[in-house]
């Protein structure tokens, strides 16, 4: 079941790669249509500007840099947590396993409604 979609507005994960934080944010079923657009989230720490990971994002320790890396080239590679509550997905688990991950999903074609949802999720 959707859990996101079935129980309400859920507060928005975004992480600072620059600090290896995570912060939720305000949700746009929060806001006034529009505003949410206009926002743009920064650090609380640092300033520098906040990537939307989705709700599933579960940061790792800020001391495990190997990890955020990981995250960090997830990200690059346009994969995130972004989902209804049914899932994101298969991310990997260790860095090593990223190389093969990145090379099996570049292989395939994403199809319409995927281009479609990255596209809305991106703004």
């Amino acid at each position: 079941m959707c859990r996101y979609a079935m129980n309400g507005p859920y507060k928005e994960v975004f992480a600072c790669f620059a600090c290896r934080k995570s912060f939720k944010q305000t949700s746009k079923y929060d806001l006034e249509p529009g505003v949410y657009e206009t926002l743009e989230p920064v650090c609380p720490q640092c300033g520098m500007p906040m990537h939307s990971m989705g709700q599933d994002f579960r940061a790792p320790k800020q001391k495990d840099v190997k990890q955020w890396a990981k995250v960090i080239n997830l990200y690059e590679h346009g994969f995130t947590y972004h989902n209804c509550g049914c899932g994101a997905g298969y991310r990997p688990a260790e860095p090593r396993e990223l190389p093969a991950f990145l090379e099996e999903h570049a292989s395939r074609k994403r199809s319409d409604g995927e281009r479609l949802l990255q596209r809305l999720l991106n703004g």
